[in-house]
């Protein structure tokens, strides 16, 4: 007689012919339902250090993703103490993290660490960098591949306003079906892009109405993709703050840009309450 867990989590008995009982026991655990967890993409947020508010933008960040239902997340605030194995469970890698304004000279990770990063996203997983995330590992060309783009001595930001992002002609998966919005941020100008990056989305150039949404040399993109090694990379330079963080249109680019960098695909729908509006931008913002 073999007892196994029933589907209300009770026990039952299989009473059988001895040939035939690891074929029942089998079927019966065949028949579990999977953990709900276990279908979600596992998402590591790398925290704890940050030029800008690190400790409203992760919990804002950790919030949104699981609240989609479509990833299940933890925080890592000690980045310089991780060892290689960490990062074996998850299908992406959020930075939250920069040393901006730090000693560049200064070594978060040595080199083992540093390759087995590499290695683990090579395996078909993906880097997403919000804002300021990329401000970090500036010695390391492989890193700042895959984080499309990263704060240089020509980057700057007026103050922060709302103002109106346009997707460029770039096709996405993670922009398909997309319309412009509005959202109150601070937004970058001349940033520094790697090569290969894909520009998704723009703002308006300082003092003009109208965002270039066909040059791919436009200095005020904003939303980036990137493919490095079997790995991929997806940059959103907005979200400078918690409020910022409240708008749905960040909030699905962030959602379909890390289900994009874990996966290759997007499944999330946009929300249903876009910011089409500056009043809108507004709203969301409070």
């Amino acid at each position: 007689m073999i007892d196994v867990g029933d589907r209300r989590g009770g026990r039952r008995s299989l009473s059988c012919r001895p040939g035939l009982r690891l074929l029942a026991l089998m079927a019966c655990l065949v028949a579990q339902p999977a953990r709900a967890d276990d279908a979600k993409l596992r998402v590591l947020i790398l925290s704890g250090a940050n030029n800008h508010k690190w400790q409203e933008t992760t919990p804002a960040i950790k919030a949104t993703l699981e609240a989609s239902g479509r990833f299940s997340v933890d925080v890592e605030t000690n980045v310089a103490g991780m060892q290689p194995e960490a990062m074996a469970p998850y299908a992406v890698v959020l930075s939250d993290f920069n040393l901006f304004g730090k000693d560049k000279s200064v070594q978060v990770w040595d080199a083992a660490m540093r390759k087995a990063f590499i290695a683990h996203l090579g395996k078909g997983h993906g880097l997403v960098i919000v804002h300021a995330g990329s401000s970090v590992f500036f010695d390391w060309p492989e890193f700042q591949q895959l984080a499309c783009g990263a704060w240089q001595d020509a980057t700057s930001h007026g103050t922060i306003h709302i103002d109106r992002v346009s997707f460029t002609a770039q096709k996405s998966p993670i922009t398909d079906g997309l319309e412009p919005f509005w959202i109150r941020d601070e937004f970058w100008h001349n940033t520094g892009v790697a090569a290969g990056a894909k520009a998704l989305a723009t703002v308006a150039p300082p003092n003009t109405t109208t965002p270039n949404t066909t040059d791919p040399l436009n200095h005020n993109n904003i939303l980036f993709t990137n493919e490095s090694g079997g790995a991929r990379g997806f940059a959103i330079f907005l979200g400078h703050d918690a409020r910022a963080m409240k708008n749905t249109a960040w909030q699905t680019l962030l959602l379909r840009g890390t289900e994009w960098a874990a996966t290759n695909n997007v499944t999330i729908p946009p929300a249903k309450d876009w910011p089409a509006t500056q009043a809108d931008a507004e709203r969301m913002a409070k």
